[in-house]
């Protein structure tokens, strides 16, 4: 397949692209900067000028393909307005990548967090989240699955709290950031509280097996480690920085504070079973043991 890939230089894209290539398929990646373009001729793939909020290149990127595997979104967390920002940016690109593979029965492939359970594991089966302040990330992902009544072979790949790649990544990478910046490897409120995560190649895999042959309408669970406690998170970071660990306030974390402080651990039963995935890369515990001080 000639697949256009969204975020395609990121941790998470550049995985993407390699794992397309390296399994046949060409990419036509979405590129906002020379940089990006540089780095995506260099890995094998045709960079698209443009970026997120260029609706007409992404409507014309999705008219020249096979498929899209949508990862793009603005990580700009310092503010609720920039996240609202960042989310209304991501929903818009959405719907006009959408409205373009109306009627094709070509693959949709795109990203959404795991859900929180009450008491329990989340499953493939509980249903987006739609509230708080990344709720309509999960809005979005819906509409997105409901174009398969309309010809779209759409599917979402419900990414963890952590991606992660040689210690890099994820809600532990942001974790990681503040401690540097402040000299404390801080958690909220007692730790218990878990976060599931997977190796962002492991992720890769999970995302071109959905483009290759996940059914329309479809949801997907990149989980390797069901839930890592927090406390056990920072303690590595903590190790291997040099610094001290502790509890800090929720507030640490700005209008992210509430998702850190939430348990919210995940199966991947249903997503292994059933399309054969089997993650095999380092654990985040094992990975963050990469930080360098």
């Amino acid at each position: 397949m000639r697949v256009l890939v969204t975020g395609g230089t990121g941790l998470i894209g550049s995985a993407v692209v390699a794992e397309l290539l390296g399994n046949g398929h060409t990419v036509l990646a979405l590129a906002r900067s020379d940089a990006s373009a540089r780095a995506l001729q260099a890995a094998g793939a045709e960079p698209l000028p443009g970026g997120l909020a260029d609706l007409a290149v992404l409507r014309t990127g999705a008219g020249q393909v096979d498929g899209v595997i949508h990862l793009a979104f603005h990580h700009d967390f310092s503010t609720a307005e920039s996240v609202a920002a960042s989310v209304a940016e991501e929903g818009a690109a959405l719907a006009v990548l959408g409205e373009a593979l109306v009627g094709s029965d070509r693959p949709f492939v795109t990203v959404s967090g795991t859900p929180a359970a009450a008491g329990r594991v989340s499953t493939e089966a509980d249903p987006p989240v739609i509230e708080g302040p990344v709720g309509g990330r999960g809005r979005a992902v819906a509409a997105v699955l409901g174009l398969a009544s309309q010809g779209v072979r759409s599917t979402a790949v419900r990414l963890p709290r952590t991606v992660h790649n040689e210690g890099r990544g994820g809600f532990a990478g942001i974790l990681t950031d503040i401690a540097r910046r402040t000299g404390v490897a801080g958690y909220p409120g007692d730790g218990t509280q878990r976060w599931p995560a997977v190796h962002a190649l492991d992720a890769a895999v999970l995302l071109r097996l959905a483009l290759e042959c996940a059914s329309a309408g479809t949801s997907w669970h990149a989980v390797a480690d069901e839930g890592d406690q927090v406390r056990d998170i920072v303690a590595v970071i903590g190790r291997r920085l040099g610094l001290p660990v502790r509890s800090v306030p929720a507030q640490t974390y700005g209008p992210l504070g509430g998702i850190f402080s939430a348990d919210q651990p995940s199966s991947s039963a249903h997503t292994r079973a059933a399309l054969g995935w089997q993650p095999k890369h380092p654990s985040l515990l094992d990975d963050l043991e990469n930080l360098q001080p």
